[in-house]
């Protein structure tokens, strides 16, 4: 299972700020704003926290998400093992055009969800996101996500 637009490459870091210094001077068109994230996905064995501190870094047409856990009850994030750097790779990101399309395929194909979440009956707005266990096959996550398109616009200007 891969489609949709390839826009995004995240990395988990123990420091973010250090990761950020890692991409100055290489691209970066301005300077990221670390967010706050403390929020319940569902997964297979049901609701779990997870709180981190992340950021968003442009270049040309791909983002870079640095990721720092803080709370990882999923064991998403800690499951992802130190490659002897301050960056470790960890996902990538596809933004689907019809969620409804996308997730009734989602239980047919080779890879377990790892976690999800929808926002949209939320403040934040109609973001929906779910992780897919493909390391066994590609050696990472694949994370897919569905936005309303002001929302999109409101990404890519971060």
């Amino acid at each position: 299972m891969l489609e949709g637009l390839h826009y995004q490459n995240a990395y988990v870091c123990d420091d973010i700020e250090a990761g950020i210094d890692l991409f100055r001077g290489r691209g970066m068109a301005k300077e990221p704003t670390i967010i706050p994230v403390d929020q319940i996905v569902l997964t297979p064995s049901g609701p779990k926290r997870q709180k981190s501190r992340i950021c968003f870094i442009w270049i040309g047409d791909l983002q870079y998400e640095l990721i720092e856990s803080e709370i990882d009850e999923v064991g998403i994030f800690a499951n992802c093992l130190s490659n002897g750097g301050p960056l470790r790779f960890h996902h990538i990101c596809f933004r689907v055009p019809d969620w409804a399309d996308f997730r009734s395929r989602v239980d047919a194909q080779e890879f377990p969800i790892a976690m999800e979440r929808d926002l949209s009956g939320e403040p934040e707005g109609g973001l929906k996101f779910l992780y897919l266990d493909a390391r066994k096959v590609f050696g990472h996550y694949i994370e897919y996500t569905w936005m309303p398109e002001p929302m999109w616009q409101h990404i890519r200007a971060m």
